[in-house]
């Protein structure tokens, strides 16, 4: 059992170790959030089950703070409410469980990030689409092999997996690091 949970965090060292060349990325978001909140903008987020947890996870480090006390910064993270979740999954299909929500919340020059594992959920899908469509830059964290955010998402975070609690694991990493970073620009001492 020791042998084995020593390749697991083996797996995950390996796997951040690649993440390093995804700095530029990264970059690119934490510049598109920090312009987002200088305009007085927010930023949405929303993914399923894990990816719905780490939605949850980022909203509150921009909602609360990640290290410094500061200004809280708006981000819905969509997943939140199951009473509109299940009224709109009821009424309109799960499909279309984010997709309804960015349409009501989305403002132009909002920052919309959508987490998938397997980059091909259609209930992101339908959400990045419609917030291509009405003024909102898009994001998608992602895992290595081609889906269909690739080609629909403004930015795609590809993490360089294709086990997804290891793409789990760059994702929150990844949001760490863009929150650290937000937070550094927007409030300097």
């Amino acid at each position: 059992m020791q042998n084995i949970i020593k390749d697991i965090i083996q797996e995950s060292i390996d796997m951040k170790i690649k993440m390093q060349n995804l700095a530029p990325v990264i970059e690119q978001i934490v510049n598109c959030i920090i312009d987002a909140y200088k305009n007085e903008n927010k930023v949405i987020i929303f993914g399923n089950g894990g990816s719905a947890a780490d939605a949850q996870h980022i909203a509150g480090e921009f909602v609360g703070r990640f290290f410094k006390e500061r200004k809280a910064l708006p981000c819905l993270a969509l997943n939140a409410n199951t009473s509109i979740i299940t009224a709109l999954g009821n009424d309109y299909g799960f499909d279309y469980i984010f997709k309804r929500q960015v349409e009501a919340n989305l403002k132009p020059g909002d920052v919309v990030i959508g987490i998938s594992t397997s980059g091909n959920s259609q209930n992101v899908i339908e959400a990045i689409k419609y917030a291509n469509d009405n003024g909102g830059t898009t994001i998608a964290f992602v895992g290595e092999k081609p889906c269909k955010l690739d080609e629909i998402a403004s930015i795609v975070l590809k993490i360089p997996s294709s086990s997804t609690p290891r793409i789990q694991e760059g994702h929150i990493t990844a949001g760490h690091a863009i929150c650290y970073l937000v937070e550094q620009e927007l409030f300097v001492e």
